[in-house]
Order: C-alpha cells, then sequence, then structure tokens
C-alpha cells in the first residue's frame, strides 16, 4: 500500500545519518535533526537509506509512509534547508524585524509583534509600490510550517478584496459582492 515508504533516500554528501534503536539522528551543514520512530526498522547502504515494516498490517503501513517522509524531509532539510514567503496584501499593510522579532501593521490599533524561533531565519523585503514580503527559511520543516501558520492566522485573507496574509504566488477564491 505504501509506495512512499518503499522508495529509498538518498543522502547527499555531507549528511551523515546515525540510527539508534528508537531515534534516528542526521546531521548536516544546516544542523542536526532527531526523530524518534517506532514498527519500522532503517538499513543503511551505498549512500541510500531503506525503511522497512515488520508485517502488512494496516498500522504498519501507515508509518511506513510516514517516517519515510519524515526522514526524507530532515535529508533535504540539513543539506538545502526549506524556505517559505509571505506576501502581505492591504493598504497600511507593513512588516519589519529587529533581529528574531517581526513587527507587523494589520490594521489592527496596535502592531503585532511576533517572536520568531532561534532555527528560523527571518527577512522582511519592502520595496516601495509592491506589497512587503516576509521571508523565513529553516532546516526543520515542521517548526517552519508551524511558524508560517501562526504568522498567517494573524490575518488570513478574505475573499472580497483578498486582503490578508497570503503565501507567495497564491491564488485567493474571490467572492462577488452585495449586488444592489
Amino acid at each position: 500500500m505504501s509506495r512512499v515508504g518503499n522508495s529509498p533516500i538518498s543522502i547527499p554528501e555531507g549528511v551523515t545519518v546515525d540510527v539508534q534503536s528508537d531515534v534516528i539522528s542526521v546531521k548536516g551543514k544546516l544542523g542536526e535533526l532527531h526523530q524518534s520512530y517506532d514498527t519500522v526498522s532503517f538499513k543503511q547502504e551505498d549512500g541510500q537509506i531503506f525503511v522497512s515494516r515488520p508485517s502488512d498490517a494496516k498500522p504498519h503501513k501507515a508509518k511506513h509512509g510516514l517516517y519515510r517522509a519524515l526522514v526524507f524531509n530532515m535529508v533535504h532539510g540539513v543539506s538545502t534547508g526549506f524556505t517559505k514567503e509571505l506576501e502581505l496584501v492591504g493598504v497600511g499593510y507593513r512588516a519589519s524585524n529587529q533581529g528574531q522579532k517581526l513587527d507587523l501593521a494589520l490594521g489592527f490599533s496596535h502592531n503585532v509583534v511576533f517572536q520568531i524561533p532561534n532555527e528560523v531565519k527571518l527577512e522582511t523585503i519592502s520595496e516601495k509600490g509592491k506589497n512587503p514580503i516576509i521571508k523565513l527559511s529553516s532546516h526543520d520543516k515542521q517548526l517552519l510550517g508551524a511558524v508560517v501558520a501562526k504568522i498567517r492566522s494573524l490575518r488570513k485573507p478574505e475573499p472580497y478584496k483578498g486582503k490578508g496574509i497570503k503565501f507567495v504566488g497564491e491564488q485567493i477564491r474571490r467572492k462577488a459582492g452585495k449586488s444592489a
């Protein structure tokens, strides 16, 4: 059933993988990640990691694909990293940062100050005549996704004018306004 779990994970140059009895550790130029696992086994040979399951029971099949995807994201993260870009659409919406503090002007009475974890690199881009862009990058895909979701939840894009925080390149489904 798990086609994802059957495909091997290739280990790029400069990445080391350490498999213990219940924890797998991946170390690369961008950082180090750890993941605990159960019911599957990892085998490392010829610069590839193979994931195998003990039986064809439904929980074993589910975890087979899950842990293969998690380890693949860890290997990809410590070698090349992940990047997400958010765009602020709206009149007067601004973004600036001082270190790891993200300062957002989103039309509320006060600015929203958001503390970004140290594992995530933050960059704000503001050009005249263009929407402000928040660029976040990290080696940990799960942490990056959680931070981006939290920032986006501060002002989700609305369907009538399209104002809010959206991903760069995202198409917002628009609605027609009230007809007179």
